[in-house]
Formats: C-alpha cells, structure tokens, sequence
C-alpha cells in the first residue's frame, strides 16, 4: 500500500522556489563556467583504503606518534629532525588519528604544515576537522577552515562535504557556508550532489531557509542531481520554521518520486504533532497503515510524549495500541508518562486500566509510578491495594516518596485532619485515633521519617483550607524536628500570613528565612507589598521597595496600582501622587493604570491643571497613556467646564492613533449638555455613528436632559424614539431624565405619558420626578392633576423628607394646592392622616 499523499496544490519543487538573492545569482554566474561534474573521485579518508602503509611508514607513523605523546615533548628533538624528511600526507592522517589528545594533534599538525617540502591535503584536513569537531574546539577549527583557502587547498567533492559535516556540527554555519563559496569561487572544488546535501544538513539544522532556497536553485541551475538526500533536510526546515505549505509541497514531491523513507515520513508526523495538530497527525499515521515506511520506536516516543504535551492522552493511548500492534514492545517510560497525564487530568480509572495493562505484560511498575496513582486515588481501599504493590527491597528514598503520595491523597480528599494525624504518627508524637486505616499505613511507614517536602504537603493543604495557625504549628514542628524548611515553605506560610493582614509576623517569618540562608523571592517580597498597600502604608511600602531594588525584584502592578486607588478614594490624593514619585525615584515605573488612577483622583478633586501636568510628565518619559488615561483628562476639563480643551484633548487621542471609545464621546457629550452648547454635543453622537461606536442609553440620556434643559423638548421626543428605533431599551434613568425635563420645559401632560410608561415597566421613579410633574401641572393651573400625582406619591411612599433638596418645592405645592378651591379638602384630609407636611398651610380655613 502505497504512503497518503497530503493533499495540498503539488507543484514541482523547483518551480515553487522563488529566488531574488545575490549571492544566489553570482553563484549562477559562476556556474556557466564550471566544468561538467566528475563523479569519481578519491575516498574521502585514507583509513577506508584496504591498503595497509609500507612497514616503514608504519614504523614512521608510531614514531611521530611516540615522540608526540611524551610529556617532555620539544620540537627541537633530533628525532623529530631526523623523521620530518620522511613526511607525507598519509603518515600525516595516521598520525592524527593515533593521538588521543587534540590538543596534541592539534600542535603536531601544524608542526606538520611547517615543515620544508610539506603540504597538507584535503584529507589531513578532514582528519584535523574531525578530531576538532569532536571535541567542540570552535576556534582552531574556524583557523583550519581559513587555511584551506590561505593555502589553496584543492578538495575533492566528498572531501569538501566531509570538512562542511564538521563545521556544521559545532555550529559554524556561516563559515560552512563560506567556505563553500570560496573553495567554488578559487577553484579548488567542483561541488557536486553530495557536497551540497551535506550542506543542506547543516543549513537544515539551522532553520537556515532562505540559504536552502538559495543552494536548491544554484543545483538546479548547474545541473546537479536532486535525490532523497536533497529534499529530506529542506522538508525538516520548512517544518521547523513553520512554513507548512512549502514543506507539504516537498513532501508530496518526495511521495510522487518514491523518495518517502521511515526517517521523512517521521519528521512529517513529528511535525504535526509539534504543531498542536494531533488529530491531523493521528489521521495521516492511520493512513499510513502497517505499510513501511513505518515510524520507528524513537518516533512513537516522540509522539507520544508531543501528544501528552497537548493534553490528547485520548491519542496517545491510540498511538500505544498502534506501537504494541506493529511489535514494539514500550518501556516503562511511557507507561510513566502516560499514567502520570491521566492522573493530572483527573481520568483515574483509565490511569488504573493502564496501569493493569502494565501489569498483564508483565511491567513491574516503579515507585513513580504508584506515587501518581496514590496521590490521584479516590479511595481508600485502592490506596492500601497499591501499597502492596510495592518491590520488597524498596529503599528509604522510595519509601519517603510513597509515603509524601499518600499525604497527597488525604490532602486532595479534604482529610486534611488525617494527614496532619499520619504526619504526627511518623514524627513519633503520641497522637491517638480510633481510624482503622490511619494505624494500618502508619504500620507500613513506621520506619519512615518525614522530610520537608512531607511538611510541604501537609502546611499547604491546611493553608488552602485556611487554617493558618495549625499550618504554623506544624512549621514550629517541622523546625524542632531538624527538618530545614524551604524557600516554597516560606514562601507560602508569608503569603498566608500578609492576606490574613498579620504584616509583624510575616516579617518575622521573612527575618527567620534569611537567617537560614535562604534569599527571598521576588514572590515573597510582593506578598508583604501587597499588605503594606492594602494597609495603605505608603512609607513602609517604599521601605521594601528599597530593599526588592536591591535583590532586583519587581513590585507587582496590581497592588501599586491598589495603594494609588485606596489613596485617592480616601482623599489621600496628593500622597498618591508623591508615592508614585517615590517609586520613580526608586528605579520603579509605576505603571499607566496606577498613574490614571492617580489622575482621576486629582481630577476629582478639583486639581484637573496638576493632572495635566502628570500627563505630560509620563509622556515625556516614554509612556504612551492609553484611552483610559485620555478619558480620565477629559473627563476633568468637561467637569471643570473647558470643553473645548476636551475636544482638543480627543483630537490629540486620534493623532496618537488610540480609538475614542463611547465612553469618551459620553463624557464630551455631558460636558457639551451642561455647558448648554446643543449643536456640539449632537455633533459628537453624529462622530459616533460615523466610527461606528453605538450610542447607549447613557448618550441619549444625557442628550435628551441637555435638551430638555435648554428647552428644545421636540428635540428630545425624536432622540428618545431613536433610542428605541437602535433597540437601545430605555432604563429607570432615561425614564426619569425625560419625565422631569419636559416638566422643566412646562409639559406635564406629554411628561405624564413617559411616567405611566414607566410605571408598566415596573420602574420606580424617584421623589424628585413625582415632585417636578406635581409643580409642572400646578405651574399649568391643572391644580386636580397635581393633587393626583400627590397622592399617588403618598400612596407609594415617595414623598421628600425635610433632609430632601426637593422639599421646599413640596411644600410651596402643598400650599398651592390647599388655596385652591378644587383641591383644598383633598390637602386637607393628606394633612390629618399625616401623609405630607403641614408647614406654610396653618391658615386653612375650615
């Protein structure tokens, strides 16, 4: 069966290859004069000849390799003298690969170049390549490259691809690369298919896509053959630099030629699971059947380690079923990594199903393991049952990891009691309990004594449960004990100790971690930071600020940015403002939220010109406010009446390329109403259609009050049934801004409407609009319509109390209504029953 073929558009890969480099096309250039490719040519090391030197070329060659490996060795040694006419390449190579030392080999190789009458080769320098290579010496290796070309010497094709091998496996890329280049250029190597595939790998292995383009086409032009060898590095690039279309296009390149081996079809598989696309992955190795090329054991390891990475352990178990079917045999490896996955996931019973499996096939499971069952169980019973499963010779490293896994089981299942209970047992504190299972796995871990990671277990589990204090009892434990508490430890007991707003003791615990000799961690500094700014203690906030500069810990914007807010919603503004200049100070930016916060407090109390000028200070050191801090500014010139430097405010917004949100144009909006400068604020809700930012019923509230206000009640009505045309729904607010503007505008009667509309809505207005229709009708001599609505007030108990600013109004109504003939005993009998104030109304007559 043949292997799928991705389906993709399949063009040639040498057609799909778009190429604008230069070197490319001087490299074309040079090319048109190369002589046609010689493809016999001599091996690339002398060692693979069954051509054993002369005996006296032997007994050369173990001469230089004897006087060379003496630890007094000089240069100036007659034997050396008496030997160095007899050099040559051959005994040269042998030489090298005799030596055990690079260095040595190194120093006798260029005590070789020096000598009169002789020349390396390209095969003494592939020997040297070689033994540098291997030993990771990058810089006298880079020298030996640069040697080649110093010396102009001549290389076979294989040869050049054996020395581009060695570069490239330390990481010389550009120097492989130009030495390519430059042995081609000079003349001293005609490049063939091999010399570029080893170029290929080097490239390949660099991610180096472009130079691939680059060498594919420069093959291409000089005629070169293309094979396997070729491709197969160009598919592994474009997949690793993520250029999926291209590497599926030389795949299916590949598939069409018949090129497909094991190692291809591998780096296909590897690649989609690398990509997250596991089902994808899991579909073409379906496809792929039981037909080679196959993936091999590595492989499947791979994937099955990338598809528990992506949390597909449902694709993994596939990926192991196919693995068993096709002969392989796993290891216990992944079995570990695979129940571990199913134990993190909280899928217990296939973890237990696996581990079975396991079993049956007779894998005996380790200690990890059975750690990562237990600590994942969900009963008891199967936690005694896996204990017993445990090797007769265990050791006391395993056994403490046994014993930590079952602390995590009771923790996990909320028996927080009983591992502190079992933890108490192993430390030899007579403890008494009636549980049953405690004394049995008490029995199984008496000889175990508790390290710090078992107190770890236990003092988290209580700290999440909120039991601070027994967590702390069991540290003063721990201590006692000889156990060395470490930095996690800390760590979380401080946390637990600032949110609880104990600030003296985590200090204490902070002093007592340093004395240990542990430092403390930027996650220790900020918990006690954040205490200190929810206490909102702006010295001892700086005070620690001073000391995490000093370990290079960064305070964390959110609780700064908590301090600024408290500070200002406090009235603390101005200690805000100096508490961010401190952390500035300090070598600490606070951060653009912290200085909005900080704005809005100065805005809010009347100091917009300071806020201003707090802008203007973090731009010019490079911060770039966002809309929030625009809208904040903006905000406060509308309060404080200078709308027009509001809208010049927002249109420097524009320029600095941030989008005006709806709550911009409602602020501007209010600040155009209020300033009674209609024609502005309707220009505004027109800008916000055209950049399609929806009114809300803010806008048009706010709009509707401003025309009210300035008496263009028409106007109002026809932005209201709008509202409703854009499915706006109108709130309480709405509902109460229109009612109590067209009274203003002396026209209870349409004011009336929207009033009943509310009152079907089931919206209850407030005492203000009942006292505004009330006065409208009076205003309008409809004195029985007033006395209505007044006792509808009553009736619902919406009627103003003295501390009310409308109560004047209702009481000079009050009056109005009791002179009037029509109205005067309905007042009269509100009176007696005590429903409305009595005030100004003492002359009724009778």
């Amino acid at each position: 069966m043949a292997l799928p073929r991705i389906t993709l558009a399949n063009q040639n890969l040498c057609k799909s290859l778009n190429f604008t480099n230069s070197v490319a096309i001087a490299s074309l250039i040079f090319c048109e004069s190369l002589p046609p490719v010689v493809k016999s040519y001599r091996p690339i090391c002398t060692e693979v000849i069954n051509v054993l030197p002369p005996l006296d070329e032997t007994h050369i060659s173990n001469n230089f390799i004897s006087l060379f490996s003496q630890r007094k060795f000089s240069p100036d040694d007659p034997e050396l003298k008496i030997l160095a006419p007899r050099l040559n390449t051959q005994i040269v190579e042998t030489v090298l690969n005799g030596l055990r030392s690079w260095k040595i080999a190194h120093m006798f190789f260029i005590w070789a170049s020096k000598q009169n009458g002789y020349r390396h080769n390209c095969y003494t320098y592939n020997a040297i390549a070689s033994i540098l290579s291997r030993a990771r010496q990058n810089a006298p290796l880079r020298a030996v490259a640069m040697d080649v070309l110093n010396f102009r010497c001549s290389m076979t094709p294989g040869a050049l691809g054996v020395f581009l091998r060695c570069l490239g496996s330390v990481g010389l890329v550009e120097e492989a690369n130009f030495l390519f280049d430059q042995v081609r250029a000079m003349g001293l190597c005609v490049p063939n298919s091999y010399s570029y595939n080893c170029l290929l790998e080097i490239l390949s292995k660099a991610n180096s896509v472009d130079s691939i383009e680059t060498r594919l086409s420069e093959m291409k032009y000089c005629g070169l053959e293309v094979d396997k060898y070729t491709l197969t590095p160009v598919l592994k690039a474009y997949f690793n630099s993520g250029k999926f279309d291209k590497a599926l296009n030389v795949y299916n390149d590949m598939h069409e030629r018949g090129w497909v081996d094991g190692y291809a079809f591998s780096i296909l598989a590897l690649a989609f699971s690398k990509w997250g696309e596991v089902d994808r992955a899991m579909e073409f190795i379906d496809r792929m059947g039981d037909q080679n090329p196959g993936l091999n054991e590595k492989t499947f390891y791979a994937l099955i380690h990338g598809f528990v990475k992506e949390s597909r352990e449902d694709m993994a178990l596939k990926l192991l079923e196919k693995m068993q079917k096709l002969g392989f045999s796993p290891d216990i490896s992944i079995y570990d990594v695979l129940i571990g996955a199913l134990c993190k996931k909280g899928t217990f019973e296939k973890a237990m199903a696996l581990f079975w499996k396991m079993k049956l096939l007779g894998i005996v499971p380790d200690i990890e393991i059975l750690a990562k069952l237990i600590a994942s169980c969900s009963e008891e019973r199967v936690v005694i049952m896996l204990l017993e499963e445990r090797p007769e010779d265990i050791n006391d490293e395993a056994m403490i990891l046994l014993y930590n896994s079952v602390l995590t089981w009771f923790v996990n299942a909320g028996s927080i009691d009983r591992a502190c209970y079992l933890l108490r047992f192993t430390t030899g504190n007579d403890f008494h309990t009636d549980d049953f299972h405690i004394c049995e796995i008490h029995q199984t871990f008496k000889k175990v004594f508790p390290n710090t990671a078992s107190f770890g277990i236990v003092i988290d589990g209580l700290l999440k449960m909120g039991k601070l204090d027994v967590a702390l009892s069991l540290f003063e434990d721990m201590i006692r004990l000889g156990c060395e508490p470490n930095q996690l430890l800390h760590n979380n007991l401080i946390d637990a100790l600032c949110k609880s707003d104990k600030l003296e003791e985590s200090y204490n615990l902070l002093r007592d971690m340093k004395q240990s000799g542990l430092q403390p961690t930027h996650f220790t500094h900020n918990s006690i930071f954040g205490c200190l700014c929810k206490r909102e203690d702006t010295v001892g906030a700086i005070e620690l600020l001073r000391e995490m500069r000093g370990h290079g810990h960064e305070p964390w914007i959110k609780h700064s940015t908590l301090l600024v807010k408290k500070l200002c919603k406090n009235g603390r503004v101005v200690e805000a403002c100096n508490f961010l200049a401190d952390m500035v100070s300090e070598g600490f930016l606070p951060d653009i939220i912290a200085y909005s916060a900080a704005m809005d407090g100065l805005v809010k109390i009347h100091e917009v010109d300071r806020a201003f000028e707090m802008f203007q200070d973090i731009c010019t050191r490079g911060y770039r406010p966002d809309v929030v801090a625009y809208n904040v500014l903006i905000n406060g010139f509308c309060k404080a009446g200078r709308v027009s430097e509001a809208q010049d405010f927002l249109n420097k917004m524009t320029v600095a390329g941030l989008v005006p949100t709806v709550v911009t144009y409602n602020l501007l909006i209010d600040g155009w109403c209020k300033r009674g400068d209609l024609d502005q604020a309707i220009l505004c809700l027109s800008r916000m259609n055209g950049e399609n930012r929806e009114p809300t019923v803010i806008t048009y509230t706010t709009l509707i009050d401003g025309c009210c206000n300035s008496g263009r009640h028409d106007d109002a009505e026809i932005l209201w049934n709008e509202m409703q045309q854009k499915g706006c729904s109108p709130n309480s607010i709405a509902y109460m801004a229109i009612v109590h503007g067209l009274c203003k505008c002396g026209r209870p009667d349409a004011a009336l409407v929207y009033y009943r509309m509310m009152e079907d809505k089931q919206m209850k207005p407030d005492s203000y609009v009942s006292v505004a229709l009330v006065d409208a009708f009076i205003s309008n001599q409809n004195f029985p319509m007033a006395l209505n609505i007044l006792e509808e007030a009553v009736e619902k108990g919406n009627v103003p109390d003295p501390t009310d600013k409308t109560y004047v109004t209702i009481r000079d109504a009050i009056f109005k209504l009791s002179e009037d003939d029509q109205t005067r005993s309905g007042v009269k009998s509100l009176i007696e029953k005590g429903s409305i104030p009595t005030i100004g109304v003492s002359d009724l007559r009778s």
